[in-house]
């Protein structure tokens, strides 16, 4: 995705990106990145800022980093992955509560699904 103009507006930077310009807004506000404005209050980017918005959302769309996991990357000033940072979610043993509570929601389940082919007959 090459741009040939200098400055650009936040709608032209959002359709290039395939983004909402809510969303520009807010990365604007969660990385730092301002562009510049017009008299008028309008925004515009620059070749630099729409480098940044790409790796912005390449983080956070397609390499599954949170925000606070992005906002490090940018800090290191290197946007390549490291997994350490990514989002993960682990996997807990589960506690002998936790058991208690699992089997009590599968018997529910159970029984709801009993309830719905009783009333479905």
């Amino acid at each position: 995705m090459k741009m040939q103009k200098k400055q650009f507006r936040i709608g032209e930077l959002a359709k290039n990106l395939g983004v909402e310009q809510f969303v520009i807004r807010f990365w604007e506000k969660e990385f730092n990145v301002t562009g510049s404005r017009s008299e008028g209050g309008q925004r515009f980017y620059e070749k630099k800022d729409l480098e940044k918005f790409q790796s912005i959302k390449t983080l956070l769309y397609e390499q599954g980093f949170t925000i606070a996991g992005a906002k490090k990357q940018f800090k290191k000033n290197d946007t390549s992955i490291i997994g350490s940072h990514r989002t993960v979610i682990e996997e807990k043993k589960p506690s002998s509560t936790s058991k208690i509570q699992l089997q009590k929601i599968l018997s529910l389940r159970e029984k709801i699904i009993s309830l719905k082919e009783i009333l479905s007959a």
